[in-house]
């Protein structure tokens, strides 16, 4: 099946946030954080940011099909700052997802090593012989016949880490084109997954700014 691109162009642009050394974006579904490889790929939240304000720059991402907040440095010390706090996992990051079924518990903590599954890239896969550590804290915040709502805490960050660990829990996230099965993927006209909330600290004034986005679904 291949894959047509066609981002959602309204709002443009959705900033929470903007002062000389960060600006802090809701991104929507459907758009790439960044520029992909082929020409009709070009439009992201990067691109689009970087058309007004040239300097910005990428210290982490959010998949396409996920919505929520964004950070984007304005500066290299701030990018400097920033990316420090990401990769020492100095930020605090959560988010909401709807899930296929109940959970037979109301929280938990996953750990599970996660690797690329080369041939079915960008699919990610537990691999306990070389995959990398990974940690989400889950609670659940309301269910009802078919699905349940999950607020999710990751503790590290690998690619596509949430979308895993719900897999093997048992409770795909509703409407994932990658790991739900048909029921759950129909269930769903998107991703439902969503960035809620991020703090950190800011690059200049060392003040600690929290944002948050209710979830669209």
């Amino acid at each position: 099946m291949s894959f047509v691109y066609n981002p959602p162009t309204e709002p443009f642009l959705n900033i929470l946030y903007r002062d000389d050394d960060l600006i802090v974006c809701d991104k929507p579904s459907g758009l790439l954080s960044v520029r992909g490889k082929a020409k009709e790929h070009q439009d992201s939240l990067e691109a689009r940011l970087q058309s007004v304000l040239p300097t910005v720059g990428i210290v982490h991402r959010l998949d396409m099909s996920t919505s929520g907040i964004m950070v984007m440095p304005l500066n290299k010390p701030a990018h400097s700052s920033i990316a420090r706090q990401f990769q020492e996992r100095e930020t605090s990051k959560t988010y909401i997802a709807n899930v296929w079924g109940k959970p037979k518990t109301q929280s938990g903590v996953i750990e599970l090593p996660l690797i690329c599954d080369w041939p079915n890239r960008p699919k990610q896969m537990v691999c306990f012989e070389n995959g990398k550590p990974s940690t989400t804290l889950w609670r659940v915040l309301s269910t009802n016949d078919v699905s349940s709502r999950i607020e999710l805490t990751p503790i590290t960050g690998r690619s596509h880490q949430l979308r895993v660990h719900m897999l093997h829990l048992g409770h795909p996230i509703l409407g994932d084109k990658f790991y739900a099965h048909q029921a759950a993927f129909d269930a769903a006209p998107r991703l439902n997954l969503h960035a809620q909330a991020l703090s950190f600290t800011h690059p200049v004034t060392g003040k600690n700014l929290s944002f948050y986005s209710p979830a669209p679904f």
